[in-house]
């Protein structure tokens, strides 16, 4: 007996496909999609070579369109990820599939602990978080924050029939947000009873994930309506930084080096002090540099480049436990009139774990409190500090000091962050005569985020138990702080989130009768009307609004909300003549902003596709889009953070030029130009962030252009080609440190400022302590403004092979199908224009990374697959590259001091198995990162230093966590996974 090609529908590698394609397996259907065999079907699968035999008993909606149809297509370009990659790259979270893809650059992952929030997020073409939309089932999801960004954490993986991902801007389609493009999430119905679960495992033992998931769905009232419910668990479990050899220490080689060596942070255990009065060191032990640290309890030495090694401490994948459940429902009320549902609810839980809290503060210490810790010799050296400072300073008993201690003694620093959101929609559809189908519904979602911190130290106690004010508590040496003095100065800290979104939507759609144009289809319209209120707060406790916890981040109270009304309208007129087919579509909306600085908004899209023959389709789109500002760009109360940067001031080259001239005038003690030991102590500067409501939209001109073949002569091959380009205007940016740094004091190819009163350096100005360095009492502030621009630009490639070879193991036909697929992009530039009164300031950052840039954004990017479908089994092979990238830093030479400027090429291979055990059970199993590719182990000499040069992988300070980019390169190894599913 023959084996009919079954595991050819259910676990097939062709995972991307053009959105040019008619064929109905890449429309969303207005009943949904189905869980039989028909929607099995290989998701790269071409057009069928007759689309004109092809029937449809219900419209089709495709993602980028609102018209609803029986024969539809878009101009602009779609990638469509099948459910078959989630399955064959053994993934549970939707996250690690869409980092995969070339149009992506990694948002917060698994593997972001500092920084870190809990969440999954989606970075389109690298423009930001905020700026693509995601959908699912077409419609708008609930976001977690007041940045209104998405958390793919709450979206259920198993149920994914597809993901579309549309690139350009879509606000005359979807309204705000869709500048970079719109992600849809497609789910299934389920047709009976579905059980399943995963396990998987790293080769080190490590990393444990496993799943497990449910649902049911039945048809019900003589098959007028249909109900699916779902649930889902998922456990993954923490790895430390400390497990693997290349994150074991916190490399350095800027700031504690060169060489490459083992760092970390100036803010020790045993505690350091700075000496920040005018009395004379001479013969004391801060005459060296100013600095000391404790050897022993109460008793100093001159500082000498001491580090703490945080690092194996750290989380190198963050821990995660998620419930999920929900259903979702229609009925047919007669006529084709249907009643729908929707209902999701999720618990997401995950947790951060940092190392002890790090405390660095200036403080005038009462030598009478102290004087019980300290050896009598040491504690002589500060009395004759203070006997010889200048004014009433002089034998005041009070010595001025910086005092940076990491208290260990209160065990890590850790964050749980618990995540309850619910969505409910409900809606009816159905048809108005022959030609027209309206839909309307309303969604309700909401999410709160409930964080609690543990570790955290209050400033104030501190000072106090220092200063002579309270209790004295010891801080002078490894382990000296006593349960007692521990209780005395900690402090436990909880924040909330709470936002909603309301969206209302209506729309009528189809097509004017029979008019046609030619012999092509009759022309299609959609108009409807929109209304979105979306709300968001943060609500921190007493403690983190009041800025006295160390430890975590503190911040202000945010709240905010804001409505929008919108109508909005399509066209699509196609010409058929002979073999020729032309294709014009066009979009608009007008939108009603209740914020006065937004108001009234007008966006707009145009498109055209050309096929002069049915092998070769030309396409192009045009498409004017905005960004209305979220809630925490527009009242954002003030937040501390700790960006990675590097102070030009505690450079070589402050101590000459213009340079030195501005970091003098800026308040840096001329002794300490160019001292970086003094002006940065740690690879973080303390920055303060906050919200401005006199923001305005961001506005994005969008274009692409391609072309589509499918040769006839090749049966089975599909190739896309599509370029695009996007530009982003009035953006809204809070420069980062270092561009703000750089854009004041020169760097990275700027000039410095004429002045320290210019524009550029006002964010700094009365910031500086004593010493010349930014702390956290006087951090300083960077604000939100419509002042940047940014794009990119590029090549999207897609090419898709389906067909049979000769030879088989498991079938009595003698053959097996072979499906490829490739889908790369070439960045031609990724640019960022951080103030446009500044034009020449531009930062490139296609094929770079580092503090500027960010996670790296590789020229070329390409995910493909081969899978080889013989019988009941399936083999499947992928390969994932990424090309060369080279630090964004021209004024700090890495590879000098046995660090990297360019992060090699890198390839992965996945190889994976599936099985049909029985007609109504199958299984997965496989392996991720074959070659077990990773970071080198470094070897150390006596001194610390890194032997010979590891793999390029492994970073010194122009790293963004574990030496490396986690998000971006695998951290874990060779993983291992197996699943099974159950369906009857």
């Amino acid at each position: 007996m023959s084996y009919r090609f079954t595991k050819a529908s259910l676990l097939t590698g062709t995972i991307m496909a053009g959105a040019m394609f008619a064929a109905p397996l890449h429309a969303q259907t207005a009943t949904g999609n189905t869980d039989d065999a028909t929607d099995q079907e290989p998701a790269l699968q071409a057009a069928p070579d007759n689309p004109e035999t092809v029937g449809f008993s219900e419209p089709i909606v495709v993602t980028g369109s609102r018209i609803a149809r029986r024969n539809v297509e878009t101009a602009a370009p779609v990638a469509v990820v099948g459910d078959e990659e989630f399955q064959l790259s053994g993934t549970v979270n939707v996250e690690n599939v869409i980092n995969t893809l070339p149009q992506v650059i990694p948002g917060t992952t698994s593997f972001s602990n500092n920084p870190g929030n809990g969440t999954a997020t989606l970075n389109l073409r690298g423009l930001g978080t905020n700026r693509n939309l995601v959908l699912v089932n077409g419609r708008r999801w609930m976001f977690f924050d007041t940045a209104q960004v998405v958390d793919l954490n709450t979206i259920p993986s198993f149920l994914i029939d597809s993901v579309d991902v549309v690139t350009g801007g879509a606000s005359a389609v979807y309204g705000s947000d869709a500048l970079a493009g719109v992600v849809n999430f497609r789910l299934r119905d389920v047709e009976g009873v579905e059980m399943g679960g995963q396990y998987g495992l790293t080769e080190e033992g490590d990393g444990e994930t496993y799943e497990i998931h449910g649902a049911i769905g039945t048809a019900f009232a003589d098959g007028r309506g249909s109900a699916t419910v779902f649930a889902e668990y998922y456990n993954r479990s923490s790895v430390f930084q400390g497990d693997r050899g290349f994150s074991r220490f916190a490399l350095s080689d800027t700031v504690f080096g060169p060489p490459l060596t083992q760092g970390g942070s100036s803010i020790l255990p045993e505690g350091r002090l700075t000496y920040l009065g005018d009395g004379d060191t001479t013969g004391t032990e801060f005459d060296a540099n100013g600095l000391v640290v404790f050897d022993s309890p109460g008793d100093f030495r001159p500082f000498a480049n001491d580090a703490y090694n945080y690092a194996p401490v750290n989380y190198l994948q963050v821990p995660q436990e998620r419930y999920l459940m929900g259903g979702y429902a229609d009925y047919d009320i007669g006529g084709g009139h249907t009643f729908y549902t929707e209902v999701t609810f999720v618990n997401n839980r995950v947790a951060t774990e940092l190392a002890a809290t790090p405390i660095g503060l200036n403080i005038g210490v009462d030598l009478a409190s102290v004087q019980q810790f300290l050896t009598p010799t040491d504690f002589a050296q500060l009395q004759q500090l203070d006997a010889t400072e200048t004014g009433a300073d002089a034998n005041d008993g009070i010595v001025d000091l910086q005092v940076r201690r990491r208290t260990i003694e209160t065990g890590p620093r850790n964050s749980l962050d618990e995540r309850n959101a619910f969505r409910v929609l409900g809606g009816v559809r159905g048809p108005i005569g022959d030609y027209l189908q309206y839909d309307a519904n309303y969604f309700y979602a909401r999410t709160r985020n409930a964080n609690i911190q543990g570790g955290n130290i209050s400033a104030s106690a501190f000072i106090a138990g220092l200063d002579g004010t309270a209790t004295p508590i010891n801080v002078f040496g490894l382990n000296t702080l006593t349960p007692e003095m521990v209780e005395q100065i900690s402090i436990q800290a909880q924040n909330g989130d709470v936002s909603t979104l309301e969206v209302v939507n209506a729309t009528i759609s189809g097509t004017l009768g029979d008019f046609a144009i030619g012999t092509a289809e009759p022309i299609g319209f959609a108009v409807g009307t929109e209304y979105r209120k979306v709300a968001s707060e943060f609500l921190p406790d007493t403690a983190l609004s009041s800025g006295d916890v160390i430890g975590f981040n503190a911040g202000d109270a945010t709240e905010g909300s804001y409505d929008v009304k919108e109508a909005f309208g399509e066209l699509n007129v196609p010409l058929e003549f002979g073999s020729a087919r032309l294709e014009l579509n066009g979009a608009a909306r007008y939108s009603q902003y209740s914020l006065e600085t937004v108001g009234d908004a007008f966006t707009y899209a145009g498109g055209i596709q050309f096929s002069p023959v049915r092998d070769i389709t030309f396409r192009a789109q045009y498409q004017r889009a905005i960004r209305a500002p979220n809630v925490a760009e527009l009242f954002q109360g003030t937040a501390i953070g700790f960006p990675a940067a590097t102070d030009p001031c505690g450079t070589a080259a402050a101590t000459s030029g213009a340079l030195r001239d501005l970091c003098v005038a800026n308040g840096v003690p001329v002794g300490n130009l160019g001292n970086s030991t003094t002006i940065q102590p740690d690879a973080q500067i303390a920055a303060l962030f906050g919200g401005n409501p006199n923001l305005s939209e961001e506005v994005s001109d969008s274009f692409t252009a391609g072309v589509v073949l499918q040769p006839a002569f090749v049966p089975g091959l599909t190739i896309t080609a599509d370029y695009f380009d996007i530009q982003i205007d009035n953006a809204i940016t809070t420069i980062g440190l270092q561009t703000a740094l750089d854009l004041c004091f020169g760097g990275n190819g700027r000039a410095p400022s004429a002045s320290i009163n210019s524009a550029n350096c006002a964010n700094f100005v009365g910031k500086r302590d004593v010493t010349g360095a930014y702390d956290r009492q006087n951090a300083p502030v960077l604000g939100g403004a419509n002042i940047a621009e940014l794009g990119v630009s590029g090549v999207d490639l897609e090419v898709n092979y389906t067909s049979s070879i000769p030879f088989s193991l498991f079938t009595d036909t003698g053959e097996q199908r072979v499906n490829l697929s490739f889908l790369g992009t070439w960045t031609e530039s990724s640019f960022f224009v951080p103030d446009v009164a500044n034009p020449e300031a531009v930062i490139e950052c296609a094929g770079q990374f580092g503090l500027t840039c960010g996670e790296p954004t590789p020229e070329f990017k390409w995910t493909s697959r081969a899978s080889f479908i013989d019988g009941p089994v399936t083999t499947s092979i992928a390969w994932r590259h990424i090309s060369a990238v080279g630090d964004d830093d021209d004024d700090t030479n890495y590879a000098a001091a046995n660090g990297i400027e360019t992060i090699e090429a890198y390839d992965l291979i996945d190889l994976s198995f599936g099985f049909d055990i029985y007609e109504n059970f199958s299984m997965n199993l496989g392996v991720n990162n074959l070659f077990n590719t990773l970071p080198d182990t470094p070897v150390f000499d006596a001194n610390g230093n890194v032997v010979g040069r590891p793999n390029s992988l492994l970073l010194g300070d122009n790293q963004e966590q574990a030496n490396t980019y986690p998000s971006t390169y695998d951290v874990l190894g060779r993983r291992y996974f197996v699943s099974g599913t159950f369906k009857f």
